[in-house]
């Protein structure tokens, strides 16, 4: 997930939190990252010069040469994430690696792309949480909570499985879970859709896989209307029907057509923004 560009007052998350969002479709397409490897049976011995491990109320948060009062504010986030995640979707292992470096963050998720990441604040494996250390440290309090709340929901959910759900989908339920709690304003955190909606530019469709690669012209957008997407789904359907939608459709979930829904969606779109 994205870092912001800078730090605005009263906790929202920037104009411009999800530009690099998609760093992590970069580095493995539409699939998970699988990680490096399976970790060691005693996380103390993830880096041998020294990995000191912090378990919260239900996670467990393992850094390398960061201090352990950094490590323990994540682990009370990593809880409060895991409660929500819970609480929409089901039990998840909360499992936070905080490297020292960008670089032990690449080599944990399994490739070697470290400039790819120096955008992103976190990123999740099949089993695990990431921090990227340059990323996090310039989040606002609230984006951190989204970024982790955001990437465990990846863990849980195992983002894309593998293309078979949309990628509106998979970035909108994670973003969903992210926001969920957050008590951000939908016009602070989806922006820079408000200010196209306000304008009288609504959507045609929901993003496709294209829309959110990197560089892509109205990416943050996309990010915002597959969020918007999943939060009218839980707002009008319910949050099962959300989470039963992630392996099903809309008309068998929902009751509606593809293009009944891309209405109904629109319409929800201008009444949230406009």
């Amino acid at each position: 997930m994205s870092v912001p560009n800078g730090s605005p007052p009263g906790g929202s998350v920037p104009r411009g939190r999800r530009a690099v969002l998609a760093g992590l479709l970069a580095l493995l397409g539409a699939g998970p990252l699988t990680g490096s490897g399976p970790l060691p049976a005693d996380l103390h011995d993830l880096w041998p010069d020294g990995t000191t491990v912090v378990r919260g109320r239900h996670s467990t948060v393992a850094g390398h040469r960061v201090s352990p009062a950094a490590l323990r504010d994540l682990a009370a986030r990593a809880d409060r994430a895991r409660r929500t995640v819970t609480a929409i979707w089901g039990p998840v292992r909360a499992l936070i690696l905080f490297p020292a470096t960008d670089a032990e963050a690449a080599a944990i998720a399994g490739t070697r792309s470290t400039p790819a990441l120096a955008s992103l604040a976190a990123l999740a494996t099949a089993d695990r949480v990431i921090v990227v250390p340059s990323g996090y440290a310039r989040l606002t309090e609230a984006g951190r909570d989204v970024v982790i709340t955001h990437e465990l929901a990846h863990v849980a959910t195992g983002a894309t499985r593998g293309g078979r759900v949309p990628m509106w989908l998979s970035e909108g339920f994670a973003d969903y879970a992210g926001y969920r709690d957050a008590g951000i304003p939908v016009r602070t955190a989806a922006a820079e859709l408000a200010a196209e909606v306000r304008a009288g530019v609504l959507p045609a469709r929901l993003p496709g896989t294209a829309d959110f690669a990197p560089g892509a012209a109205r990416l943050a957008q996309a990010y915002e209307e597959a969020w918007l997407a999943c939060r009218f789904v839980a707002e009008r359907f319910g949050e099962k029907a959300l989470v039963r939608l992630y392996g099903s459709d809309v008309g068998s979930t929902l009751g509606l057509s593809a293009a009944g829904f891309t209405r109904a969606w629109r319409d929800y779109l201008r009444r949230e923004l406009g």
